[in-house]
């Protein structure tokens, strides 16, 4: 009765074993599944040139991703909640109700997208409508995920053709003798691209 008894104990804390690595197992799986699936809130931020002229209230799409074409969309960014940044100071004026994207301004806005897997890598811009815009830097920053993650500042300092994106893209580099190969980003599948509208 002794062995029975002591055969059945082993049984059971086999089978309690492992049952419990099949619970760690299958719930680091759905972790990841719903990291994957869940959405991230990044802090633009958009400084316009103090260039005379260099304002505009035109609409402004934005569209970034990483290297593993993560690619967020955002329609008509001046409908997004815009904060003004005083370029001298790092405190953000958020009292304050103005149009974004005037002379000598940086606007902050938040967006939520598909979080990023890697560095943001390439942002582009693009202006649909009759007026000029010259903007001076941008910078995407995930404000879940650790600061790594956060592009570095993309700069433009011209104004920006009208109905095309225009932008920087340093995900894929080559060095070359003739120095670094840009790999030319075509947007074509809109189904794989996350729109925020």
């Amino acid at each position: 009765m002794n062995r029975v008894w002591r055969g059945s104990f082993f049984a059971c804390q086999w089978l309690a074993f492992v049952l419990q690595t099949l619970m760690i197992l299958t719930g680091e799986i759905a972790a990841e599944t719903s990291k994957e699936k869940s959405n991230c809130t990044y802090a633009v931020t958009i400084e316009t040139c103090c260039t005379k002229g260099a304002e505009t209230s035109d609409h402004v799409s934005l569209r970034f991703g990483d290297v593993k074409s993560n690619d967020i969309l955002v329609r008509h960014l001046n409908s997004k909640h815009v904060r003004w940044v005083d370029p001298l100071e790092p405190q953000v004026l958020d009292d304050v109700p103005r149009k974004p994207f005037q002379a000598c301004m940086v606007d902050e806005f938040q967006v939520r997208g598909p979080c990023v897997e890697s560095p943001i890598c390439y942002l582009y811009l693009k202006l649909a409508g009759k007026d000029d815009w010259r903007p001076g830097f941008a910078q995407v920053q995930v404000l879940e995920a650790s600061s790594h993650l956060s592009s570095d500042y993309f700069y433009f300092r011209r104004y920006l053709p009208r109905d095309a994106w225009y932008g920087l893209d340093v995900c894929d580099t080559e060095v070359t003798p003739f120095g670094i190969k840009y790999r030319r980003k075509v947007f074509a599948n809109k189904e794989k691209s996350a729109q925020i509208t």
